[in-house]
């Protein structure tokens, strides 16, 4: 409710037609009219108000803030709440602002602790009113100026981030008052509620002398109660307090052991008498004095504060008001979290408006708030959800999001921009009224900075006035019916409606003769269509549903009703005319047909011939068009889904190609590495075994046992060889063709499964389905499945590898087989062995002279060399290629890497 615009408005109107001041009978009309003006004025502010008040009523805004206290940390978040005084936006830039609060609130990643948060509202009013304060009320006091501190300190901790300045922004330039605080904290020991003794220096003297008076006179009291038990003047020491005043307890019968002594008491039986002895009379006077000024002492101190904390009254309300928005923020936030609801975005007011935003409302899936309250409660037998407390001022905002019910139905508000009045229609029960409700609810919540709830992102224009005619407004103590109720109001609507204002009318024109009605509504409507910002009616007049096709500023909504099962679904068909479908209804109920046919023949009177049929068979088309597109949006979707599915796992596998063939590269080589050394390992065990057998046979046995080491040597290569299935089947793959339903491997796909569709084509493609998707892809792509399903290419081409690196052990094996005739077994034993390796070049060529001028003929010797620098290797080489009695050496292998092999004539 913008009442200031209002009120600037008057005034500038006043100001442009003042009068000159050389006319004083003028000035004298001028000042009359003024007067009169501004009693007009004051009366449509009170009466925007008073409107406003009873609409929100309507609305049920106050059980939706009641609904929200339950969200609150603080008992004055609670009161406000539970009271429906929220704030509430006046300007577009202020509801804006509190949604930027909430938004803040709900990105706040742990709850604040509003601890320490007391309502002392009261408590400053009393000192402002003269009161002096108590210990326990200063007490409050210093805690909620503390607690203040620690909540500014929690936001300042969270983050940086822009998102948080709304919050950081409300605390950001109070007065925290910390002097106050410190001065309450250092008179005042709120711990045992008590008053310090540093609070001043004649407190603390007198506090002084108070307790050294009361040790001489306790000291004094027990030493005479002990001589009045010793003489049997009573069953044991006692002293007391009577009047104010110390005493010791004596028998009747024995008064005379504390002669001159004042009687301030005595027991109920009259044997006991409470004796103040002549010698504590000045002591206790002394402590009745000093007890005395020590209450008149304190009493100023706390007087003192008092008046600290009156003079500082308007700082302590505002950081009050603060901390209140600080609270209704995040019980916002909470509340908003709870429904699973959505930020809501103010319509723009620009004239250019794009093409996204021709919608000016747009709220998709909204439910009214309070109906999902009771569907959220109803759940909690399902899913066992954290309810929220209801108690008051619980310190720490507590909440847990659920689950949405299917019930209420969500409805769907779309208005384009340039619509002033919108006519819904439609049968009784069937939503309606809910869906008006629902619209001005959702405004006021925008205004009132909360979240919708509602689906994806819903927009709203900004209303100053929210004014509603909702129900009967029947009153028989002002005489009124119906009708005249429902005129009363509306005249003052139209009063108060300004060009921002938004106008809700339930049943509009009811009550009365249909055809005055009728004609009353229409110009109603027509008046309001230049002068509020939105109007939204309710009707069963068919006559309003035709404004439409004369001003396109007038837009109909109809409520669906199924004529299967002839109930309505609550849902709102926009740019639709809706039928109230009575005669249907009534025919349902078990009316008598005679009734019904009658009914429809007046019907068929009162309308265009064809006219009822027409229109039905039109709706019915239309509902069944919007379900074959909501079908169609549905499937669109999943396609979609699909997709999007597919595409990102290829997508995945496609990622980081180099790295992982890089990655496959070293694992295959470090396998084949791994084989090697197994294979040298078993043949460096048969030579071995060789050697040990070698010394004890005859020259006749050697053959044999050359020839049982060979044939070990040739399994353990044979064993290695790629069998011919194996090679006939990789190399023939480039000649396969798969047939139509085969499933085969598709390289593109990260090598997976595919179906054949269709029969390779002259292009040398093949049509492939996987999933829901279909693609040509090329035949060098696709690979059969192996009768092993265990087997892989992975698998394949590892073997081919380990094969390839055993090529070079064949021709070893074969060089063996050649030389053996002449030379006789080419193994590597420890006796046809040099090693020169850690020699010197002149030593190397030393040693291999001498161990070639000591092998026999036809045989061979193993020059170990190694790699090194190189030196010896050279040196060696030349050495063989030079030395009369080598025919001919071997340079290295994958079996003997840093050695060569020597056949000596």
């Amino acid at each position: 409710m913008n009442l200031f615009n209002c009120k600037c408005k008057f005034n500038n109107f006043l100001t442009i037609h003042h009068p000159p001041p050389h006319s004083s009978l003028c000035n004298r009309r001028t000042t009359r009219f003024s007067v009169r003006f501004s009693s007009e004025s004051t009366h449509r502010i009170k009466l925007a108000e008073s409107l406003q008040s009873e609409t929100l009523k309507l609305l049920e805004w106050p059980a939706v803030c009641q609904q929200l206290s339950a969200f609150t940390s603080t008992s004055m978040g609670y009161a406000a709440a539970q009271s429906a005084r929220i704030p509430v936006g006046k300007t577009r830039e202020e509801s804006s602002r509190l949604l930027s609060q909430t938004s803040a609130a709900v990105a706040v990643p742990r709850p604040l602790d509003f601890n320490g948060i007391e309502d002392i509202s009261p408590i400053v009013d009393a000192s402002v009113a003269g009161g002096v304060l108590s210990i326990r009320e200063l007490c409050s006091v210093k805690r909620t100026l503390a607690a203040a501190r620690f909540l500014l300190q929690q936001l300042e901790e969270i983050d940086f981030s822009e998102r948080y300045s709304p919050l950081k922004e409300i605390l950001h330039r109070c007065d925290f008052l910390v002097e106050l605080e410190q001065k309450i904290e250092f008179c005042i020991d709120c711990s045992f509620s008590v008053i310090l003794d540093r609070a001043s220096e004649d407190l603390e003297i007198i506090r002084s002398e108070r307790k050294r008076n009361m040790d001489n006179l306790e000291s004094l009291l027990k030493q005479l109660s002990t001589q009045v038990f010793q003489g049997g003047g009573f069953d044991r020491p006692l002293v007391t307090k009577r009047r104010s005043r110390l005493c010791v307890a004596v028998r009747a019968s024995h008064r005379s052991l504390l002669p001159n002594s004042v009687i301030l008491d005595t027991s109920s039986s009259g044997s006991t008498y409470f004796m103040e002895p002549k010698e504590a009379v000045e002591l206790n006077n002394m402590e009745v004095k000093l007890s005395s000024s020590e209450r008149v002492e304190e009493q100023t101190i706390l007087s003192l504060l008092t008046s600290e904390i009156a003079e500082s009254n308007m700082k302590i309300k505002h950081l009050l008001d603060k901390i209140l928005e600080i609270d209704l923020a995040f019980a916002r936030a909470a509340h908003a979290q709870w429904m699973g609801a959505a930020c809501p975005a103010l319509s723009t007011r620009n004239c250019k408006i794009s093409q996204s935003e021709h919608l000016s409302i747009k709220v998709e899936g909204i439910q009214h708030p309070l109906l999902l309250e009771s569907s959220l409660r109803n759940l909690s037998t399902d899913v066992s959800p954290r309810t929220p407390d209801l108690n008051q001022g619980n310190g720490v905002m507590n909440f847990e999001t659920k689950s949405h019910a299917h019930f209420p139905v969500p409805i769907d508000i779309k208005i384009v921009h340039g619509t002033k009045v919108v006519v819904i229609s439609g049968p009784n029960t069937g939503g309606k009224t809910a869906s008006m409700k629902t619209l001005g609810l959702a405004s006021m919540m925008l205004k009132a900075g909360m979240y919708l709830p509602a689906q994806n992102k819903p927009r709203l224009p900004w209303f100053d006035l929210i004014l509603a005619d909702i129900g009967d407004q029947q009153s028989l103590e002002q005489s009124l019916s119906t009708f005249s109720g429902h005129i009363s109001r509306l005249r003052e609507i139209l009063e108060v409606a300004s060009g921002e204002s938004l106008v809700l009318i339930d049943e509009i024109g009811s009550g009365t003769d249909p055809s005055e009605g009728v004609a009353l509504s229409e110009s109603v409507l027509q008046y309001l269509k230049d002068r509020v910002k939105l109007a939204v009616v309710t009707t069963h007049y068919a006559d309003l549903t035709r404004l439409k096709e004369k001003d396109n500023r007038f837009e109909t909504a109809a409520t669906e009703f199924s004529l299967e099962t002839l109930q309505p679904t609550y849902r709102i068909l926009w740019g639709s005319m809706g039928e109230s479908n009575a005669l249907n209804i009534a025919k349902s109920m078990g009316f008598d047909e005679r009734i019904i046919e009658r009914a429809v023949l007046w019907v068929n009177k009162l309308r265009p011939d064809k006219q009822q049929e027409q229109k039905g068979l039109l709706y019915q088309s239309l509902i069944e068009e919007r379900d074959r597109l909501e079908s169609q949006a549905m499937e669109a979707a999943s396609l979609h889904s699909d997709i999007m599915n597919i595409y990102n796992e290829i997508n995945n596998e496609t990622q980081d190609l180099d790295g992982r063939e890089a990655a496959l590269i070293a694992k295959e080589t470090h396998e084949i590495q791994q084989e090697v050394r197994t294979v040298k390992n078993e043949i460096q065990t048969i030579v071995q075994r060789f050697e040990s057998q070698l010394g004890n046979v005859s020259a006749d046995e050697i053959n044999t046992l050359v020839k049982k080491a060979e044939a070990a040597i040739a399994l353990i290569v044979e064993a290695q060889q790629p069998s011919e299935d194996s090679l006939v089947r990789e190399i023939g793959q480039s000649l396969y063709t798969p047939q139509v339903g085969e499933q085969v491997y598709v390289k593109a796909f990260g090598n997976k499964l595919a179906t054949v569709v269709e029969e390779p084509g002259n292009d040398d493609t093949i049509l492939v389905q996987y999933g829901k998707i279909r693609v040509r892809v090329g035949r060098s792509s696709i690979r059969p499945i192996p009768p092993d399903a265990s087997s892989s290419a992975a698998n394949l081409k590892t073997q081919v590898q380990r094969i390839r690196s055993l090529r070079d052990l064949g021709s070893l094996s074969e060089a063996t087989k050649n030389q053996q005739d002449s030379y006789g077994p080419v193994l590597q034993t420890s006796k046809n062995t040099v090693d020169l390796r850690g020699l010197r070049v002149e030593d190397a060529s030393h040693q291999l002279n001498i161990a070639i001028d000591s092998r026999a003929p036809n045989s061979v010797i193993f020059v170990i060399h190694g790699m090194g620098t190189g030196v010896v290797k050279e040196s060696a080489l030349k050495l063989l290629r030079d030395h009369p009695r080598v025919v001919k050496f071997e340079q290295e292998s994958p079996m003997n890497y840093g050695c060569t092999v020597a056949y000596i004539k």
